[in-house]
């Protein structure tokens, strides 16, 4: 019997379709002589410190640093209590029993570095010994599915991108309890204070650049702009920055309304404007922000889910580009988005039907586990409004892609006024090309260069050098500088992408993409880890630091732990190690030796700390109903134990049934297990009234 083990549940039902297989069983499929089963995400993890010893938090301990790391099946928490997740270990046993009846086993999670580890996990937890295969597909389309299995890769390919896995996952291991535990405890355990290796220096990025908006100071600067006609075409010239007014006045001062000023050179430029590349998933995240604020991770659900469809290929992939072989199949592709697509897509396909296609985004060598997003020849059926949002944007940027450039000619004119440089410029396309098929998202305004915006014309009449110009109006405009705007989903992940260097030029991000924070596949979850630490939140489409995070900030942002550049070298050498240039032995020994130097430095902070804000709203009035021997501290949006670190984890919303629970009333219910009869209190049937709320076995009722 030949085993197949999908990530989850839906993928084993379409494996076990596509080949043949039928009788549905308790937690796997089989027919045809396969047997499909799955996993649920990860069903195996790195066991926690408990496993080795370390019952409790203490500075004595630290650093934890196992000689070898074991696994162990999931685990979730229980009143406090670390158990064995009951489904995970019930599938476990399924696939232990499937795999000691295997001839051979096929490996169909996800064809990435996550998907490759959640196998092995599996199977060395497993204690395994059965070969296997690696099914290696970038579509779920029932012809992907048929070909990757007539053509399995052998298990051993992909040994260096398992231990790239395995050590990305060990070493955020090693950051992040022992720098946790660190920094908690020289807080003097006033609540967790939570550290990791990507999660850290990415709220860094987001709380200096939120710091050095607040901070900013505009300053004024001045520039002149006079009018100018010929042709009957008005157009605007503009003097450089000018920084002190009185200067500006002087200058403006020796030009007059109907005086001449002279041309003085006359710049025609053809310009070509390549098409944007193909999108990644980190692409696809920001424009999807920027377009429609959804978040990175609302948007890597929805394309899973679209994949899951079969509507498009893999999303986690980090790649811009297609080999070869793909580019053969375009055309097809175009054919069915010519059917299928909405007016506008369809109607820009059928022109490129046959057409020369602009193959900017075609580059095997910078292909990396799957190609770039694609939509596939599946026609997708009717799907809800965000679905199809996501789906447009990437049906869209095909035709885009592969379009031809757009030219224009940009002219720039120089004016001679009473010794004063003015500057128009203008543009004119010439060749639209894949700019027919564009809405390009703006960007903010923010972010537009104001200097280009002064100096930018509709039109200009055809000028030549040495000829005189009448001066219609003049004007002393004065501007301000503009601080960095405060981050956005789009703008963090760009930022992510290249380790916090400003880099605008889609190839060159490209070329950074192995040394930034995190992959295209986590940084969502990075994100996300931020919003449950409560060390960010949203104001529309800003990421504001909460005073926790930049409580937390403010400790570490001198740390090594904080530093982009350093997260950025690991994850190169990650990627290196997935191609056989850096060994797990000696990548491991340097996290190891990291983690002793950043756990020493964390404790230090002890003396500092006692110099810091790093407190509660409110502490210590209202006893720990679980522990007894802690307090509660009142956050903004929580109140838990001050135990934490000694094994507490009480926590409880401050909002409860619709309303919010002050110091007193928290008291009441914790200490009294009830509160007084409140106003607007929402039933679980969904009426509000007056009602008072009980604390009973650890859960909130309406009374």
């Amino acid at each position: 019997m030949i085993v197949v083990i999908a990530e989850k549940p839906s993928v084993a039902r379409d494996l076990a379709r596509v080949m043949g297989a039928k009788e549905v069983k308790d937690g796997y499929i089989s027919g045809n002589g396969y047997a499909f089963t799955y996993a649920f995400g990860h069903l195996v993890q790195l066991c926690q410190p408990q496993a080795y010893g370390y019952a409790t938090w203490s500075i004595a301990n630290l650093p934890i640093v196992p000689t070898t790391f074991r696994l162990e099946a999931k685990k979730v928490k229980k009143d406090g209590k670390q158990m064995d997740d009951a489904g995970a270990v019930k599938q476990l046993n399924t696939i232990k029993r499937l795999l000691d009846e295997a001839t051979e086993v096929i490996v169909a999670t996800d064809a990435g570095r996550e998907g490759e580890l959640i196998f092995r996990n599996i199977y060395y937890f497993l204690q395994s010994k059965v070969p296997f295969k690696r099914l290696w597909i970038s579509s779920q389309t029932d012809k992907a599915i048929k070909e990757g299995f007539a053509n399995l890769k052998a298990g051993t390919e992909y040994d260096s991108l398992y231990m790239s896995a395995r050590s990305r996952s060990e070493s955020d291991w090693l950051i992040g309890i022992n720098a946790t535990q660190a920094l908690t405890l020289a807080a003097g355990n006033r609540g967790l204070l939570s550290l990791g290796r990507v999660q850290t220096p990415t709220l860094a990025m987001i709380c200096s650049r939120y710091l050095e908006n607040k901070d900013f100071k505009p300053q004024a600067f001045f520039k002149i702009q006079g009018g100018f006609e010929k042709d009957n075409i008005a157009f605007k010239a503009t003097s450089n920055k000018i920084d002190k007014k009185e200067d500006a006045e002087v200058a403006l001062a020796k030009i007059t309304v109907g005086s001449e000023a002279k041309v003085v050179k006359v710049e025609a430029k053809e310009t070509k404007e390549q098409p944007p590349l193909l999108f990644d998933l980190t692409s696809l995240q920001q424009d999807a922000n920027k377009k429609y604020g959804y978040s990175a991770d609302q948007t890597l659900n929805i394309a899973q889910t679209l994949y899951e469809k079969k509507v498009i290929t893999y999303p986690r992939t980090g790649s811009r580009y297609i080999g070869e072989d793909v580019f053969e199949q375009i055309n097809d592709l175009f054919i069915h988005l010519a059917d299928t697509a909405e007016e506008h897509i369809a109607a820009i396909s059928r022109n490129l039907i046959g057409a020369k296609l602009n193959k900017r985004s075609v580059d095997e060598k910078k292909v990396t586990d799957h190609h770039a997003l694609l939509v596939t020849d599946e026609k997708p059926g009717p799907m809800p409004k965000e679905q199809q949002q996501i789906y447009n944007m990437i049906a869209k940027r095909m035709v885009e892609s592969f379009s031809e450039v757009c030219l224009k000619d940009i002219t720039t004119v120089l004016i001679d006024a009473a010794g004063l440089e003015l500057i128009a410029k203008g543009t004119v396309i010439r060749q639209y090309g894949w700019r027919l098929s564009a809405d390009q998202v703006e960007l903010p305004d923010d972010d537009k260069n104001t200097e280009d915006q002064d100096q930018e014309n509709a039109q200009l009449p055809k000028l030549i050098a040495e000829e005189m110009l009448t001066i219609l109006s003049l004007e002393l405009a004065e501007r301000f500088t503009k601080a960095r705007p405060i981050h956005t989903e789009a703008s963090l992940l760009k930022a992510m992408e290249t380790s916090g260097k400003e880099i605008d030029d889609d190839e060159m991000r490209q070329a950074m993409k192995d040394c930034g924070l995190g992959t295209p596949a986590t940084r969502a979850a990075t994100i996300e880890t931020l919003f449950q630490r409560d060390y960010i939140k949203r104001d529309k489409k800003k990421l504001i630091p909460t005073d926790k995070g930049l409580t937390v900030y403010n400790l570490v942002k001198d740390r090594s732990i904080a530093k982009v550049t350093l997260t950025g070298k690991w994850e190169q050498k990650l990627e290196e190690m997935r191609a056989n240039k850096v060994s797990y032995d000696v990548f491991m020994k340097h996290i190891k030796d990291y983690t002793e130097r950043i756990t020493k430095e964390l404790l230090q902070l002890r003396i500092s700390i006692q110099h810091e804000e790093l407190k509660p709203l409110q502490k210590g009035k209202i006893k720990c109903p679980k522990c007894a021997s802690g307090h509660i501290q009142l956050y903004d949006k929580v109140a838990q134990c001050d135990c934490y670190a000694r094994g507490c984890d009480f926590k409880i919303w401050r909002t409860l049934q619709g309303v919010f629970l002050e110091e007193k009333e928290m008291k009441n219910l914790l200490e009294k297990g009830q509160t007084s009869v409140l106003k607007g209190v929402q039933t679980p049937e969904g009426a509000i009234g007056d009602r008072a709320l009980r604390f009973q076995d650890f859960k909130v009722m309406v009374v």
